[in-house]
């Protein structure tokens, strides 16, 4: 049975899931060879998502970080100097992989995982219910033991309205055939 990766997870790849992938992938390519053509090229901007304050709690249970700023919606709209409250700087890098998985399917893949972060920076806070999207580009594809690639993408997550990004990083992925 094939296998996808979706949000971290190797999921078995039902027909309802294979389904589910098709829609959210605005490019999806047949296969390894058809991928490696996109190095170096940017990938198609992902569509808007909105950061709820049930994301962010949801986000501080996961990572147990509770600071006022990200939780507490009163004491936010009182003493922050955003009159919000902020996501998390690393709830950022952690939708990368779905940001990504919304934007770029390989068909032939049958798993992917996360293999590093270099040059990670958080420009711009994320005040809740600011909407943020992927853009960037294929670094670099390397080949990774017999079956699979080392994959560099050039990750920058943008709020919408805002000269500056929520996250800018390398992301570092491998996927396998």
């Amino acid at each position: 049975m094939r296998h996808v990766l979706f949000q971290g997870f190797a999921l078995p790849l039902t027909e309802e899931l294979q389904d589910n992938k098709k829609n959210m992938a605005k490019l999806e390519l047949e296969n390894f060879e058809s991928f490696r053509a996109m190095e170096g090229q940017p990938f198609p901007n992902g569509d808007w998502l909105v950061i709820t304050q049930e994301m962010i709690n949801d986000f501080a249970k996961a990572t147990m970080d509770f600071q006022w700023i990200h939780v507490d919606v009163e004491k936010a709209e009182k003493y922050s100097p955003f009159k919000k409250p902020v996501a998390h700087g690393f709830m950022s890098v952690a939708l990368l992989s779905k940001l990504l998985g919304d934007i770029l399917h390989v068909k032939s893949a049958t798993m992917g995982v996360n293999y590093g972060l270099n040059k990670v920076r958080f420009p711009s806070p994320v005040l809740v219910d600011s909407r943020v999207r992927l853009s960037g580009g294929i670094q670099e594809i390397e080949a990774y033991g017999d079956n699979g690639l080392k994959v560099t993408w050039n990750c920058v997550v943008e709020i919408d309205g805002s000269d500056k990004p929520a996250c800018a990083a390398e992301f570092i992925t491998l996927m396998f055939e």
